[in-house]
């Protein structure tokens, strides 16, 4: 090697570490934050999920006495299946619906960037707030539904006084909130060749047919991903279900996570408070893995190679 290509050679070693520790300069807040907010709790509470532990004295391991006492609450498979009923009522509709206004809101019309502002807005409005409106909204007596209803002769439910229409009310109060899904789907829309329709459209496809063969195939994955976020943050439902009824009537709206945060902020019982998150991660986990098995069947994604 020449004495010119030593201090080149040498220079570029120096240049390649400098990037290095930009790099790594850059993510550091990011790797904090994830280790002390994200897996650093994670560690702890599965820790805490073995002990006995009010949060005053110090912990006490209990080997896993905390798990074989959730599977013999009944409580814990009440509000697992309140979680589910919810969950697999809310996440089709928001999945229909959203779809439905996406395909509206694609129109290249005047105006049509404002009613996307106004759909999208309840998406980013806070969760307390909406909760509080909707729970004017659900009033039996002088709610807004139920005056709507009488007008057209119906005599409205007392929804969220009612076991049986407390878990529909909340269904219907998260239909407010598609707007997410539709910004979603407009993103999706818009990339989708307009060749294909315009092929479509010469084979004498119908608008049907247009939107099952073309539409539905090409945005799958956009589906597919709302579909696992939708699975994913129903069964974590807590702001609408503490805020509006607390659990009640007769713990017909005791989701999961607000039992957990019974047992954990409520009752002190930290460490099965936790022994209840670790079995809800598992559960999301199952459903998420499940989501993602059967997705082969359904979601397309351009470029791949079919056998």
């Amino acid at each position: 090697m020449t004495a010119v290509a030593l201090p080149e050679a040498r220079r570029r070693s120096q240049e390649a570490r400098r990037e290095a520790w930009t790099f790594y300069l850059c993510v550091a807040p990011w790797i904090i934050g994830f280790i002390v907010f994200t897996a650093g709790p994670m560690v702890a509470s599965a820790w805490f999920s073995v002990t006995k532990w009010n949060f005053i004295s110090s912990p006490q391991f209990n080997g896993l006495k905390n798990y074989g006492d959730v599977f013999k609450d009944p409580l814990f498979y009440k509000s697992l299946v309140n979680t589910a009923y919810y969950s697999f009522g809310t996440v089709p509709l928001e999945l229909v619906f959203g779809l439905i206004v996406a395909l509206i809101m694609n129109n290249n019309l005047k105006g049509i960037h404002l009613f996307r502002t106004i759909y999208y807005l309840p998406a980013v409005i806070s969760g307390v707030a909406a909760v509080l409106l909707w729970r004017w909204i659900f009033d039996p007596h002088y709610g807004m539904l139920n005056q709507v209803l009488r007008l057209v002769g119906i005599r409205g439910p007392t929804w969220i006084y009612s076991p049986d229409w407390v878990i529909p009310a909340f269904i219907i109060m998260n239909l407010w909130g598609v707007g997410g899904y539709m910004i979603l789907y407009l993103a999706g829309l818009q990339g989708v060749p307009t060749e294909l329709y315009e092929a479509a459209n010469i084979d004498g496809a119908g608008r049907l047919r247009r939107l099952w063969n073309i539409t539905v195939p090409m945005i799958s994955p956009v589906i597919f991903f709302n579909a696992v976020m939708g699975v994913i943050n129903s069964f974590q439902v807590f702001t609408s279900g503490y805020i509006m009824t607390d659990g009640g009537p007769n713990n017909a709206s005791l989701f999961y996570v607000l039992y957990l945060y019974r047992q954990a902020f409520r009752f002190f019982n930290a460490g099965y408070g936790s022994a209840l998150a670790w079995v809800l991660f598992i559960i999301i986990l199952a459903l998420t893995a499940l989501v993602f098995r059967g997705s082969s069947a359904f979601v397309y994604y351009e470029g791949s190679i079919t056998k």
